[in-house]
């Protein structure tokens, strides 16, 4: 009896593991994941390009990607980043302070007060 019982408790088990396996299964969609902080690409309102990436910073132009200015940028805080360039065509070294204001838009203010904003390239 209990050899009987084991064998169907074994079958039951197994027929259980079975429907398991067999049953449709379709893995969740992927959700896009949001970028953090200022890493990435951010276009000027003139097509200019500014490349962030670990701490170094880049301008380019779109046209022959040539590079015009280069530097290193640091937070000040969550929402406040400090850019320090040098212009590789006036050879000169000046200073941008910008907020972020949202995943996609910084407002930027150079150290000589000329406002611009940049947009997260996409």
């Amino acid at each position: 009896m209990k050899t009987r019982f084991n064998i169907i408790a074994i079958g039951a088990v197994a027929a259980l593991l079975a429907g398991c396996q067999s049953a449709n299964y379709r893995p969740l969609p992927r959700v896009a994941q949001q970028p953090q902080g200022i890493d990435g690409q951010w276009v000027d309102p003139n097509g200019i390009v500014s490349s962030f990436q670990s701490g170094r910073f880049e301008t380019r132009t779109t046209d022959t990607n040539s590079l015009l200015a280069e530097g290193s940028y640091q937070y000040i805080s969550n929402q406040m980043v400090e850019i320090e360039l040098t212009s590789l065509l006036r050879k000169t070294t000046s200073r941008v302070n910008c907020a972020l204001a949202g995943q996609s838009q910084l407002n930027c203010t150079s150290s000589t007060g000329a406002q611009f904003t940049l947009v997260r390239r996409i």
